[in-house]
């Protein structure tokens, strides 16, 4: 058309497309191959996994594991009486320490006023007297009397 012919494109065969690169064989004696390529599963060290130990025979077995549960039996038999001791001893100290608060906070013993009819017998008659106290004067003596007599108590 313009004067320029087309000239067809050649196809490139696959084969001639690829270049083949040439690996060196795996060596089975090394854990990697040649070139540093890492190593295949099954090549890949395997854990160290001890497989469990048998079981002992029943015969010896057994005595030891009623021995061991007959401790066990007797450990917990121990701990449950000494929970028992810890209580009736925690209960004990709670006790004493009541007694021991109450009776150091306790108000001692207060004897009680003495001649407190008298007293106030004799108040009463002053207030109703105030203008006559003479006419109080036996009931003062009753009060000086009853005095006279706690102090000598």
């Amino acid at each position: 058309q313009d004067g320029k012919v087309k000239k067809p494109k050649k196809s490139k065969s696959k084969s001639q497309g690829k270049e083949h690169v040439h690996r060196p064989p795996i060596d089975s004696k090394t854990s990697t191959p040649a070139g540093g390529w890492p190593p295949l599963p099954s090549q890949l060290p395997l854990p160290l996994v001890q497989p469990p130990a048998a079981p002992p025979s029943a015969a010896v077995t057994n005595p030891e594991i009623h021995a061991i549960q007959s401790i066990l039996k007797e450990s917990e038999q121990v701990i449950e009486r000494m929970k028992k001791i810890e209580a009736n001893m925690t209960e004990e100290v709670k006790q004493r320490a009541k007694e021991l608060h109450d009776k150091e906070f306790k108000l001692p013993y207060q004897k009680p006023l003495p001649c407190v009819a008298e007293k106030d017998a004799c108040l009463q008659c002053y207030k109703e007297h105030m203008k006559d106290p003479l006419k109080c004067a036996r009931v003062a003596r009753n009060f000086a009397d009853c005095a006279r007599q706690a102090r000598q108590q």
